[in-house]
């Protein structure tokens, strides 16, 4: 009986800890926008958004738009050097925070809680925003970390961030792209080396 209970015990801890997480539903790939060159004729910062909080078809929609899996799991829709896929997606919601896995397109809970403002970094209008997203350039992932790699990296994070940047242009979202926030609170939150750092955010919402 006993090991009946501790077994129900830890299937539940289990199931709790999986709930956790958030499972994407698949991207809506016929979601009507702006055409390419609106969007570039018409994309520009925003620095109010709604509180109203991001369904998840907009999440899946927004991440996929910034480096999710596009032709098979060797690719994604932003390029980057060598194909190295170096560029690490983190999810920052009012609940906690996620990192963004392409290939399963899910959102794998990091951090619990309410941490907007360490990605503020003093600019309190993007911890307004419902949602922000925090580029981490690993350079575990790319192998190396001589100049060069410093260099490739923010081109790949500036890539991934543009891609958001006219997404939610395309999408009547609204969001700007960021450099300040607190980096160093930010990678003790998220467990990061020192060769993982963030190095860009967007905070993104609904318009005022």
């Amino acid at each position: 009986m006993k090991k009946l209970i501790v077994c129900a015990f830890a299937l539940m801890s289990t199931m709790a800890t999986m709930a956790q997480d958030i499972q994407l539903p698949a991207v809506n790939m016929k979601q009507k926008t702006k055409s390419m060159m609106e969007t570039l004729a018409s994309r520009h910062s925003v620095r109010e958004y709604s509180n109203k909080m991001l369904s998840n078809q907009d999440l899946s929609n927004l991440c996929w738009a910034a480096c999710g899996r596009s032709r098979d799991n060797q690719h994604r829709t932003a390029p980057t050097a060598m194909n190295k896929k170096e560029i690490r997606l983190y999810v920052f919601t009012a609940k906690g925070a996620y990192e963004y896995l392409p290939v399963e397109n899910k959102l794998k809970l990091v951090a619990k809680g309410d941490n907007r403002k360490m990605i503020a970094g003093g600019q309190e209008f993007a911890a307004t925003a419902p949602v922000s997203l925090v580029m981490v350039m690993d350079f575990n992932l790319f192998g190396s970390t001589n100049e060069h790699a410093k260099l490739m990296t923010c081109v790949d994070a500036g890539i991934v961030c543009e891609n958001i940047n006219l997404y939610c242009e395309a999408a009547g979202l609204c969001t700007v792209p960021r450099a300040t926030m607190d980096a160093a609170a930010i990678s003790k939150l998220l467990n990061l080396t020192d060769k993982q750092v963030p190095i860009l955010n967007n905070p993104v919402g609904y318009a005022k």
